[in-house]
């Protein structure tokens, strides 16, 4: 499978995020594994208004990508989840998710919940 092209992106794809219980549960595990200076750098990092609070910007990725939401698995390779950089990659149906959300990371969710 073909990749997306975010290097560059500065995370403007990424977010608002939705996310389920299951996938904050995941999320939370994580960061408390996360060596603290890594965290804190994390989560100091002034970002676009509605970028996930995960969006590492100095290193141009997710911070938490093993752990990252289904959603954002699925973006790029959906009809309605396209990347405007390469959106001959979306090639999917529409994603279909088993779960509801019960949130949105940088909105309803924040580092106060970690």
């Amino acid at each position: 499978m073909e990749t997306l092209p975010c290097q560059g992106c500065k995370g403007l794809c990424c977010g608002p995020v939705p996310i389920t219980e299951k996938e904050l549960k995941k999320i939370q595990k994580k960061i408390k594994t996360m060596p603290r200076k890594i965290r804190e750098e994390l989560e100091n990092q002034p970002r676009l208004f509605g970028t996930c609070i995960f969006y590492d910007i100095h290193h141009d990725r997710c911070g938490i990508h093993a752990v990252r939401p289904e959603i954002c698995r699925a973006f790029g390779y959906h009809k309605e989840l396209v990347c405007f950089r390469k959106p001959e990659l979306a090639t999917k149906e529409k994603v279909a998710f088993k779960e509801k959300p019960i949130g949105h990371l940088s909105i309803d969710i924040t580092w106060k919940d970690f």
